[in-house]
C-alpha cells in the first residue's frame, strides 16, 4: 500500500490523537515513515515485529532523539530516547550488548532504577527504561519508555551490535536497499569505530558486520 503525503500527515494526526490518553501505547504496524515518527510523543513508540529471522541491532541518533531496532534488515522497532544532558554526553561508535539486567540499579548514582538494562559500557553508559522529558537529560544512558525497553529486552541477546552516532541523517529517508557496512573495530581503543562509519551507518542501518572485541 502506497500512502500519499497527505493520506500520511492524516495518519499520522489520528496516531496522536489515538495515543493522547494513553500516552505509552505502541502502535503496532503503524508504518515507519518520517511523519509517522515525528508524531511521536516522549512516551510513545512504534513496533512491528514479526518474530522472524535476523539478529537483533539497534541504532541510537543523538542528534535525532530515537532508537531504531533492525531485526535482519527490516526495521522492527522506533522510539524517541533521551541521550546524555550536556556535560554527561553520550558517547557515539559501535558497542555490543556485554550485560542484561531486567531490574538493575546504578551503582554510581544513588540507586537510581535502570529497568530492563542492556549495558554498553563497564563504566556505567547503557540503553534502559527511563523518564524521557522530551530532550537529552540522562547521565549519559539512553533512556527509553518503559514498554519499548521492555520489549526490547525480551528479544535481544548477548553480543547484539549497537551504534550511537552524531549525524543528523534519518534512516528513514534513506532507501532500504542501500549497501552500507560497518568495518570491523578490533584495531579501534575501546571498541569504538571512527566516527565517519558510524554516519555511514546512521544513513543506512542495513547491512551489517561483526564487530570485533
Amino acid at each position: 500500500m502506497v500512502l500519499s503525503r497527505s493520506s500520511t500527515w492524516s495518519l499520522a494526526a489520528m496516531l496522536v490523537l489515538a495515543w493522547a490518553a494513553t500516552p505509552a501505547r505502541a502502535a503496532e504496524g503503524a508504518p515507519f515513515t518520517m511523519d509517522v515518527a515525528a508524531a511521536l510523543e516522549p512516551s510513545q513508540f512504534l513496533w512491528n515485529d514479526t518474530g522472524g529471522a535476523g539478529d537483533i541491532r539497534i541504532l541510537v541518533s543523538i542528534p535525532l532523539q530515537r532508537a531504531y531496532v533492525y531485526r535482519g534488515d527490516a526495521l522492527i522497532g522506533l522510539s524517541p530516547i533521551s541521550s546524555g544532558a550536556p556535560g554527561f554526553d553520550t558517547p557515539v561508535g559501535a558497542f555490543t550488548i556485554l550485560e542484561k539486567d531486567a531490574d538493575h540499579r546504578s551503582n554510581i548514582y544513588s540507586n537510581a532504577p535502570m529497568p530492563f538494562m542492556l549495558r554498553l559500557t563497564w563504566d556505567g553508559i547503557a540503553l534502559h527504561a527511563g523518564r524521557n522529558p522530551g530532550y537529552p537529560a540522562s547521565h549519559g544512558c539512553v533512556r527509553l519508555p518503559v514498554a519499548f525497553a521492555r520489549k526490547l529486552f525480551s528479544i535481544i541477546t548477548l553480543g547484539a551490535q549497537v551504534i550511537v552516532t552524531d549525524d543528523y541523517s534519518d534512516p528513514l529517508s534513506m532507501p532500504r536497499s542501500a549497501d552500507v557496512t560497518i568495518a570491523s573495530a578490533r584495531a579501534v581503543p575501546s571498541g569504538m569505530v571512527p566516527l565517519d562509519i558510524a554516519r555511514r551507518a546512521a544513513a543506512s542501518a542495513i547491512a551489517w558486520t561483526a564487530i570485533g572485541r
